[in-house]
């Protein structure tokens, strides 16, 4: 029996594609790319990648949660990784292991702004380039992130083992008519 094309799983599969595809491609483009705020009488340095993410791996080290390298490494590659998961879920290919992986991340910020709440860190999140406190508002937007994340990963396996809707039906050849 065949699904119908158009239901609450897959809706809530795209929502999460769109909305979270573009946030993390926005998170991780904003972090490489937009204009840092500390040199800005600077011109050259203003719009310099490396600055930008030398800034990011400061709002890495206000979590104390890493080592030096681990902190070097994250701002490196953490916005890369972002963009590339932002694509990925807009794309929409092997929805399943790219929905896995942000679903791991929201839960891994999630888990770095939640503690750093209880711990009361006065700090910026780092989610984007401007400065924005960890607050409990912060907490239930990537509460809410994480939930629509785990959801759209449960759906896309779910989905995964239905036939495709606008597939034709395979009619077994001992049963056509000759």
């Amino acid at each position: 029996m065949q699904s119908a094309p158009f239901n609450y799983r897959r809706l809530v599969i795209w929502l999460g594609r769109l909305l979270l595809g573009g946030i993390f491609l926005y998170a991780g483009f904003s972090k490489i790319a937009l204009p840092n705020k500390f040199y800005w009488p600077l011109p050259m340095l203003k719009f310099s990648i490396s600055a930008n993410l030398s800034n990011f791996g400061f709002q890495v080290a206000s979590y104390k949660m890493l080592s030096p390298a681990g902190v070097n490494f994250v701002s490196h590659v953490l916005p890369f990784v972002e963009v590339a998961l932002g694509l990925l879920l807009l794309i929409g290919w092997r929805l399943r292991i790219w929905a896995t992986l942000v679903s791991l991340f929201m839960l891994i910020f999630l888990t770095a702004v939640t503690r750093a709440y209880l711990l009361h860190m006065d700090i910026n999140c780092g989610c984007f380039a401007t400065p924005e406190p960890v607050s409990l508002k912060k907490i239930i937007e990537d509460s809410s992130m994480a939930l629509l994340a785990i959801l759209m990963t449960v759906f896309a396996y779910q989905e995964s083992r239905k036939p495709h809707p606008w597939s034709a039906a395979q009619v077994p050849s001992s049963q056509r008519a000759v």
